[in-house]
């Protein structure tokens, strides 16, 4: 069975599931009231079921300290892909520094890259009240996902269907580079990504090609990876629907 490929951010390591609850919480304050990790992860997979969506691998990481969790939970609802899958992102904190999070996202079963989607994401901050809320929003987030399942199939089969010329690979990494997707120092493996594919998948000159070079590039911190993903799919989709 396809493992999920948890990209580590800022030192964290990977860690087995059953270690979670073991990982040390601070005390609350009278206005700053944190989670525990294992907390926010039950919640999701509790709520997944509901929808008719079952959790069939996942992945998670802390920081050394405990202090921040990763995790990705790879999803399905019985109507999935060979070549993509479904993931959700989710996030906490116990230093402050990040809100506790979910965002929606897909990953390339070919090659572990992940994109994430700004359709449906939640975030709250570690305030009072943070239990009483969390569990509605975890609802809300969960209960869009079967329809943007769909949209995303749309958008995914318009990107294999929407092919490159040189020039236009050319102008959408100018404006990749525009939309802050990516700095100037990535551009050289952007491109021999895109043009000496390391996945027979991808060798269509195609948009679809073109975005899994992109995320291929885009591999490694966590925690800028979904807004940069979120910028690409504006990027693409763009392009895709003017073409």
């Amino acid at each position: 069975m396809h493992k999920c490929n948890l990209l580590l951010h800022c030192g964290a390591h990977r860690v087995p599931r059953e270690e979670l609850p073991r990982v040390t919480m601070p005390r609350r304050t009278a206005t700053w009231q944190p989670i525990p990790h294992h907390d926010l992860l039950t919640l999701v997979e509790s709520t997944l079921p509901r929808y008719g969506m079952r959790v069939i691998e996942q992945a998670h990481a802390v920081t050394h300290d405990g202090m921040r969790y990763f995790g990705l939970l790879q999803i399905a609802n019985g109507s999935n892909h060979a070549d993509y899958s479904w993931v959700l992102g989710l996030r906490n904190s116990h230093d402050k520094r990040l809100p506790a999070g979910l965002v929606l996202g897909s990953q390339v079963m070919v090659c572990d890259n992940l994109s994430f989607h700004g359709e449906i994401q939640i975030t709250r901050k570690h305030t009072t009240g943070i239990l009483r809320d969390l569990p509605g929003l975890v609802h809300d987030a969960v209960s869009q996902l079967s329809n943007n399942w769909h949209r995303q199939d749309r958008r995914i089969e318009r990107f294999k269907d929407t092919e490159l010329t040189s020039l236009a690979v050319h102008d959408l990494t100018i404006r990749a580079l525009d939309a802050d997707i990516l700095c100037g120092s990535m551009v050289p493996k952007l491109l021999k990504e895109y043009r000496e594919p390391r996945h027979p998948e991808f060798r269509p000159r195609n948009l679809w090609s073109y975005h899994n070079a992109m995320t291929e590039t885009l591999k490694g911190n966590l925690g800028m990876l979904p807004a940069r993903t979120q910028r690409l799919n504006v990027l693409c989709e763009t392009f895709a629907g003017r073409n």
